[in-house]
């Protein structure tokens, strides 16, 4: 067995390498909140039990046994926050630090019992991919609605969890995965957008835009 602080380590390596191709000890450091030093200290430890791969001054890459147990953790961490969305009522904006909390103690069991509950989901919450048991994970990659025109219509696939204020603004007003939004207008010089859900409008700022991910109508369709 390995430890929290192993998992929790293993889960941001991973994350952080889906959105660059070197991950240094400073970003680490930046994301656990935690002296580079504590962070050197602990990568040296898990390049010790081959779990990733510690090169000085170029920065650290997950081993397939350390990938391996990071998308186990992100598969629990995702189902769990649906769980407790879908069976236990909690809004989305509070089921990430919940999860974080539960993550790392259930059982193999416990996990297919959630898993089969509730129906054998591709998705959590926010739409991010579950992995899968055998550790595969389909990520897709969906346009920002920052990047759509004026005239485009698109279906809602996945909005970023990482702000729980803005999970609660964009519940409120309707932006959440599954629905449809369409462009009226992009204001110029980084304006605002102006967009339709169902009869209503609403004017959202090109950075909470950035956050909100979607794919034409036509494939979400197919």
């Amino acid at each position: 067995m390995v430890s929290q602080a192993t998992e929790d380590y293993l889960k941001i390596i991973y994350k952080l390498q889906r959105k660059r191709q070197q991950v240094k000890t400073s970003a680490l450091a930046l994301a656990r909140q935690v002296t580079p030093a504590s962070v050197t200290n602990m990568v040296k430890k898990l390049a010790r039990m081959r779990l990733l791969i510690y090169t000085s001054y170029h920065g650290v890459e997950l081993t397939p046994a350390g990938e391996k147990i990071a998308l186990r953790v992100i598969r629990l961490h995702r189902l769990l926050e649906l769980y407790l969305k879908e069976a236990l009522g909690y809004s989305w904006d509070c089921v990430h630090e919940e999860a974080e909390k539960l993550e790392h103690h259930i059982s193999e069991e416990f996990e297919e019992r959630i898993f089969e509950a509730l129906g054998c989901p591709a998705f959590d919450p926010h739409g991010d991919p579950i992995p899968t048991k055998e550790g595969e994970v389909h990520e897709v990659t969906f346009t920002p609605l920052s990047d759509a025109e004026a005239g485009d219509l698109g279906t809602i696939r996945r909005v970023d969890d990482g702000n729980p204020e803005l999970l609660q603004y964009l519940e409120k007003i309707g932006l959440v995965p599954k629905v449809t939004v369409e462009v009226l207008e992009k204001a110029p010089f980084n304006g605002p957008l102006t967009v339709k859900v169902g009869d209503i409008e609403h004017v959202v700022g090109r950075g909470v835009a950035a956050n909100i991910f979607v794919v034409s109508v036509e494939a979400a369709d197919s």
